[in-house]
């Protein structure tokens, strides 16, 4: 993350999610009426008056609650004061100060840390002498706002940049490499992230459905550098029956969408799925990077021959796309929860090579004049030559006199020949056949 991050913390349904999307200007953090909807810290952008920083939206503060989740949140909440510059601590004029208000601003107190007080749904006069009272949190300066309207959010921004440290990052996060780490509930997700960020930023409960936002994890150690996502888990449609999962799910596919490469976790304990399949085969029609992560192998009885049955079992439901890494790991244990690391970024790798345009000729040319495409009424198909487009992923366009008579069997045929010359594993390979 960038080195000036802000983070929104405050009771539950004060409205800090509707203050995140407006300031990241996109609806990332899921807002809606139940309260504790966001359950852990969710990162974005912002940008203000030509200074960058990066905000955390956090779940809402509870205390003395037996929901295992609020103990979770508080948690998370308290890693996000941790992790911040400034916090913008968000009230709500309506119920004026309620005791969590005070506990939230007694934590804000004893952390040093500069406190930006935004009294929030101040839409008229009325509420702006209503607002007043928050003066008595001792928290000094308020800053009344609405922030589904966007007024007042203005002079609250002002004064925020002016707190954040002078100095700036060199790092631009989109030049990161994006990595998603996705599957069906409860496969351990979270659980992988955890054990590679060596912290507890995500939270873990046996809840399916636990983790709502998709979360963004900045993971800088052992020279690697990149962005991690932790997504919801992605359901059969029939099966998603709440409007927040549903939001949830469409945030994953999102996230698959804007992702460089993806950890396809699945657990052992259960083998593949069908929504397993249709997770697989939408990050290959998006061209993605992949790596098959097989958790929870700890669990199962293992012979010598069972992580080949395991993988060939994958390999079945997966083809015709078969040219993928699967390893076998663990969260809970962290068995070779690195080399899925390691891996993912040779996918990456092998993602945005190029090969030279002479090399490409002399391999594919080679295999046409060994194995040519076959005849159709009488005609006869010649290509006479190929390169590799100026695409972010692996595309190859072949030029041929009837590009048209070229039929699947023969593009597989091609697509094997590149896959035998050059490293592509775990990356969707497109072939067009054009006129010459």
């Amino acid at each position: 993350m960038s080195s000036k991050i802000a983070a929104i913390v405050g009771r539950p349904n004060v409205g800090k999610s509707t203050l995140f999307n407006r300031l990241i200007e996109q609806r990332k953090a899921i807002v809606d009426e139940t309260a504790g909807v966001t359950r852990d810290r969710n990162y974005g952008k912002s940008q203000w008056n030509g200074v960058e920083f990066s905000v955390i939206d956090t779940g809402g503060y509870v205390v003395n609650s037996d929901d295992v989740f609020e103990a979770e949140i508080n948690k998370q909440v308290h890693l996000a004061i941790d992790e911040a510059d400034v916090i913008m601590f968000v009230v709500d004029v309506e119920s004026g100060i309620t005791d969590l208000d005070d506990a939230v601003a007694n934590i804000l107190r004893r952390s040093k840390k500069e406190v930006v007080l935004v009294v929030n749904k101040v839409d008229n006069n009325q509420r702006i002498l209503d607002a007043q009272e928050f003066y008595g949190l001792g928290l000094g300066e308020i800053f009344c706002i609405s922030s589904m309207t966007g007024s007042g959010t203005g002079d609250m921004l002002d004064v925020l940049v002016d707190k954040l440290p002078k100095t700036s990052d060199a790092d631009e996060e989109h030049e990161l490499p994006h990595l998603s780490v996705v599957g069906r509930p409860n496969v351990g997700k979270s659980s992988f992230i955890n054990a590679l960020t060596g912290e507890n930023r995500n939270i873990v409960t046996d809840v399916a459905g636990t983790t709502r936002d998709s979360i963004h994890t900045r993971y800088n150690k052992f020279g690697h550098d990149f962005m991690i996502v932790d997504t919801a888990g992605l359901r059969k449609k029939g099966k998603v029956n709440e409007d927040l999962e549903f939001y949830s799910v469409l945030r994953s596919v999102r996230t698959i969408e804007s992702s460089d490469v993806c950890l396809l976790i699945l657990d052992a304990t259960r083998g593949v799925e069908a929504q397993d399949v249709n997770i697989f085969n939408l990050i290959v029609r998006n061209k993605k990077g992949v790596v098959v992560l097989v958790n929870k192998w700890d669990l199962i009885e293992k012979d010598t021959h069972s992580t080949k049955k395991f993988a060939e079992q994958i390999q079945e439901r997966f083809a015709p796309f078969t040219d993928v890494p699967i390893i076998f790991i663990s969260a809970l244990t962290k068995q070779r929860v690195h080399k899925a690391l390691e891996t993912a970024m040779e996918v990456y790798e092998n993602r945005k090579q190029r090969i030279k345009t002479s090399e490409l000729n002399e391999v594919l040319l080679g295999a046409v004049e060994n194995y040519g495409p076959p005849a159709v009424k009488g005609k006869f198909v010649k290509i006479k030559y190929c390169t590799q487009l100026p695409s972010p992923t692996p595309t190859f366009a072949l030029f041929a006199n009837l590009p048209q008579y070229i039929r699947e069997p023969y593009k597989r045929y091609i697509e094997n020949q590149l896959r035998d010359n050059f490293n592509f594993t775990g990356v969707p390979i497109q072939i067009f056949f054009r006129q010459k």
